[in-house]
């Protein structure tokens, strides 16, 4: 109870932070309010779920993250995603997991034209 309790706050705080940034923060940042918002709103494991994901596309870390709006909207479209028992299952074949399996995947056209540009 006491951990739940303290991550509320945790939360709280972090919410807090976002409504205190200014316009030039925000503009430093290269974010709206409401993406910094949901940045930090977003389960933990969303960005190593992503980057997992994407090395499975053949993508690397580094490329991914190239584009940082597009960074940025296969962030926010793994959070919402309603799929995440699948996902999970898929991350953990680890080298054995392959694109094709990944059709549950919001992300997974994205994945797919980036490694095809890439090639």
């Amino acid at each position: 109870m006491l951990t739940r309790l303290r991550a509320l706050l945790d939360r709280w705080h972090q919410l807090k932070a976002v409504e205190a940034l200014t316009d030039r923060d925000l503009d430093d940042l290269g974010m709206t309010r409401a993406q910094v918002m949901a940045f930090a709103t977003m389960p933990a494991d969303v960005p190593d779920r992503v980057a997992r994901m994407a090395a499975i596309f053949g993508i690397p870390e580094a490329d991914l993250k190239a584009n940082y709006a597009d960074y940025l909207e296969l962030l926010g479209t793994c959070a919402h995603c309603t799929d995440r028992a699948a996902c999970s299952l898929m991350l953990r074949k680890g080298d054995i997991a392959r694109p094709q399996d990944a059709t549950f995947c919001p992300n997974a056209p994205i994945y797919t034209e980036r490694a095809r540009t890439a090639a």
